[in-house]
C-alpha cells in the first residue's frame, strides 16, 4: 500500500515511539531496516505513521533495540492492529477537519481523562442544543450542513462515558463557564441539568473554580489529558477552532499535569461544587 498522506494522531503516536526507541537505543534507521529486511524509506514511514507495521515487526525492534516495557510495547501493538479496523469517527472522514477524528479516536483509548474548562463546559457531557449554539456561533457562520455534522460527532464521543468500564473522567469548570448563557436561558439551564446528572456518576467527578477563589489558575486554554494505556502514550489536547492539536513531548505533559493538580487543590470539593452548580441552575 502506498504511504497515507494524512496519517490519525494516533498512528502518528506509534511510530513516533517506534522512533523515540530506536533513538534511544543508539540504532539508526538503515540497521533497523536490515533487521526487518525491508528498506531505510519503509522505516521513515513507519516512524511517521504513513504506513503500517505489524505486531512481530514491533516485537522484533523493541527486541532489538533492548526495550523490556511490556506495557508499552503491548500498548503499541494495541495500535498496530486498529490500523486493519474501521472506527465511527472514520465516517467524518473528509467532512470535518481532522482534529475533530483525532479527540474522538483520543478519548475512545483514554483510560482515564481529566478537563478543566474556562467559559465552556466539555463536550462529552454538552446537550445537543448547547454544542448547536456553540457552533453557530462560530464566525465566519458555518454551513448548516457542517453545524449539524459537529453536534451529530460531538454526540456520538459521549458514548464513551456509557461504556460497560467506563474511563475516569475528572472535569474541572470554572465558575465562568457555568454562568456563560450559551443559547439563551433555557438552553443553559438544561445543560447545567446535564453536568449535574453527570456528576452523579460514579467514574465522572466535577469539581468547580468560583470567582471567589483567591488563587489564580491559568484557565485561557480548554485542556483535556488523556491516560494512555502505557504513561509514555498520555496526551494533552488543547482546543482550538479547527479541531485541537494533541502534545506529548515530556515537558508538555508534565506542565499540564502541573496544571490541573493545582486547579483540583484550590476548586471545591465535588459534593460543594455540586450544591454550587445546583444553585446557579436554580437561579437562571
Amino acid at each position: 500500500m502506498p504511504p497515507r498522506d494524512n496519517p490519525t494522531a494516533r498512528q502518528a503516536r506509534l511510530g513516533c515511539e517506534l522512533r523515540k526507541l530506536r533513538e534511544r537505543a543508539g540504532r539508526t534507521a538503515r540497521e533497523a531496516a536490515g533487521l526487518i529486511s525491508t528498506d531505510q524509506a519503509k522505516i521513515s514511514h513507519m516512524e511517521a505513521g504513513r504506513i503500517g507495521i505489524s505486531e512481530a515487526r514491533i516485537r522484533r525492534l523493541a527486541s532489538f533495540y533492548a526495550c523490556d516495557d511490556a506495557t508499552l510495547i503491548e500498548a503499541l501493538c494495541a495500535i498496530s492492529r486498529e490500523y486493519r479496523g474501521q472506527f465511527w469517527w472514520d465516517e467524518y472522514r473528509g467532512v470535518l477537519a481532522p482534529g475533530f477524528l483525532n479527540i474522538a479516536e483520543l478519548e475512545h483509548h483514554a483510560i482515564h481523562m481529566c478537563c478543566l474548562q474556562s467559559v465552556t463546559l466539555p463536550g462529552l457531557i454538552q446537550t445537543p442544543q448547547y454544542a448547536r449554539a456553540l457552533f453557530e456561533g462560530v464566525l465566519p457562520k458555518l454551513p448548516e450542513d457542517e453545524v449539524e455534522a459537529r453536534v451529530e460527532h460531538r454526540m456520538r464521543r459521549q458514548a464513551v462515558l456509557d461504556r460497560e468500564k467506563p474511563p475516569k473522567f475528572d472535569v474541572i469548570v470554572h465558575e465562568a463557564g457555568l454562568r456563560m448563557r450559551v443559547g439563551g436561558r433555557e438552553v443553559a439551564r438544561g445543560q447545567l441539568v446535564r453536568l449535574l446528572e453527570a456528576a452523579d456518576r460514579p467514574d465522572v467527578t466535577v469539581r468547580v473554580i468560583p470567582f471567589a477563589s483567591e488563587k489564580f489558575v491559568e484557565v485561557t486554554q480548554t485542556v483535556l489529558y488523556a491516560g494512555g494505556a502505557a504513561p509514555q502514550l498520555d496526551t494533552v489536547h488543547i482546543d482550538a477552532p479547527f479541531g485541537g492539536v494533541q502534545l506529548d513531548a515530556v515537558a508538555d505533559l508534565n506542565r499540564y499535569r502541573m496544571q490541573l493538580d493545582f486547579a483540583q487543590r484550590v476548586s471545591l470539593a465535588p459534593e460543594e461544587s455540586r450544591s454550587f452548580i445546583h444553585h446557579i441552575a436554580r437561579d437562571l
